[in-house]
């Protein structure tokens, strides 16, 4: 089986199939989402999709008249601990950093500040509403930070007016570009989540320093047509999720944790509905 999966991922493009649901993870993905995310032909991501299917890394299901595809994480997790455990016997030096410790938790200090940083691709709307929130619920035990992959030179005016109607500080945000946190002097960071599906979908470089992370998609707010209160309520609907995720997230007793059992918590809180 080792030997199945790793010859289905050594295509490039099957490859990058599998790091797209990863990301997206945990998600269900539409075939032609993934099609269009890669550049790919429906026949080929469909071919890709089977592929992957038959070795039991991703799942199928069906919704409407729509193919979904999603990870399947304990699969993926089999296959590393079979290359790792298994093959290299558990070697330290052979292992990627902090393999041999799943268990470990991510700080053992109640009282440490952590870095988190939200990603979307335009950093205008919807990782603007999950900084400001963060640093107004819990500024106390978190640093809260976004990006976007292709910022934004100025921020959505319907996103800080809804901030400042809920009575949130706005003073002092902006659109950043994820570069800013990936240089030698960027934060350290604990935890990463992208709120956007199309951020998501782009393949970043690897975050020093093995933050937990997870996806978080939330539609687009600023692609609500209609009257100015039909945009404004597409708003206030992003705003109420974001909001109830952060207050769920900042709720997790993180010092007592291990490390698999934050990941499964985060992950589950991006599964929530997307309405407030």
């Amino acid at each position: 089986m080792l030997l199945d999966r790793l010859t289905v991922l050594s295509h490039p493009q099957r490859m990058a199939v599998f790091r797209l649901l990863q990301r997206r993870f945990p998600q269900a993905v539409p075939a032609g989402e993934i099609a269009s995310a890669l550049g790919l032909k429906a026949s080929t991501a469909s071919v890709y999709l089977a592929a992957l299917t038959r070795a039991g890394l991703i799942g199928q299901e069906r919704q409407g008249v729509s193919l979904r595809y999603r990870l399947d994480l304990e699969a993926a997790r089999d296959m590393v601990a079979e290359l790792f455990v298994d093959c290299c016997g558990g070697r330290p030096d052979l292992c990627p950093p902090g393999f041999g410790t799943p268990e470990g938790r991510i700080s053992s200090m109640t009282d440490q500040k952590f870095n988190v940083l939200f990603i979307c691709t335009g950093n205008s709307a919807r990782s603007i509403f999950a900084e400001a929130i963060m640093r107004h619920e819990a500024g106390d035990r978190f640093t809260a930070y976004s990006a976007g992959t292709r910022p934004q030179s100025e921020l959505n005016p319907f996103a800080i007016e809804m901030l400042d109607a809920k009575g949130i500080e706005t003073a002092g945000l902006r659109a950043k570009n994820i570069a800013e946190f990936q240089g030698p002097d960027a934060p350290k960071l604990d935890f990463v989540f992208t709120v956007c599906d199309l951020a998501a979908n782009e393949e970043c470089p690897a975050w020093a320093g093995q933050p937990i992370s997870a996806h978080w998609g939330l539609p687009d707010p600023a692609r609500a047509t209609g009257t100015e209160a039909e945009k404004r309520l597409a708003f206030q609907q992003t705003f109420g999720a974001m909001y109830n995720r952060i207050r769920a997230f900042s709720a997790l007793p993180i010092a007592s944790l291990d490390r698999a059992s934050l990941q499964a918590r985060v992950d589950e809180i991006g599964r929530t509905k997307e309405t407030a």
